[in-house]
């Protein structure tokens, strides 16, 4: 786990901050800093892909992971497993659409993978609508957060789009200057 005193949380919390409330008028801290730490934690590969199936194999393919998140026809052994899972795919899903847009249709050409006929924004903003309700004992706190994200999904694959974009100009920047020169 990153703090939240950490230089990356700090870049990625103000960049969220920043791209939400100017570019989609979302002002809300605590979905904020949620998908600012989203950002952080999933620079680590492990929670990136720390879903894994009953053999323990890492699940990367949205489609496996919504068979995964299933308790009654499926092998999740429970709701709390359901959560867990669809909570994952709210992230996965979000981050990817958001942040590596152009993988999504690389992963789609891999063959023997489900997904390809998976909606990606669907999936997330489904996942975390279901997350959402489950709104009793240890998850009521948090259950208002994952309906805002549920529904704010789009706007927040957006934002975090021109989160990616301004970190891509950090890297060039000559570029920047120079558009700043000519302006």
């Amino acid at each position: 786990m990153i703090p939240e005193s950490h230089p990356l949380q700090e870049l990625f919390n103000d960049l969220v901050a920043r791209h939400y409330a100017e570019e989609i008028g979302l002002r809300d801290p605590q979905l904020v800093a949620y998908v600012s730490h989203l950002l952080c934690e999933f620079c680590d590969t492990d929670q990136l892909h720390k879903v894994r199936n009953a053999a323990g194999r890492a699940l990367a393919d949205v489609g496996e992971m919504l068979l995964e998140s299933d308790p009654v026809y499926g092998p999740a052994p429970s709701f709390d497993r359901e959560r867990q899972v669809r909570k994952h795919i709210g992230d996965y899903t979000l981050f990817f659409t958001g942040m590596f847009p152009e993988s999504i249709n690389h992963f789609r050409l891999r063959r023997s993978r489900l997904e390809g006929f998976i909606d990606w924004m669907k999936a997330g903003k489904e996942s975390y609508y279901i997350v959402s309700k489950f709104e009793f004992f240890e998850y009521s706190k948090v259950a208002p957060l994952f309906a805002k994200l549920s529904e704010h999904f789009e706007q927040c694959v957006y934002g975090l789009n021109q989160v990616k974009n301004e970190l891509q100009e950090m890297q060039h920047p000559i570029v920047r200057r120079t558009d700043e020169l000519l302006m």
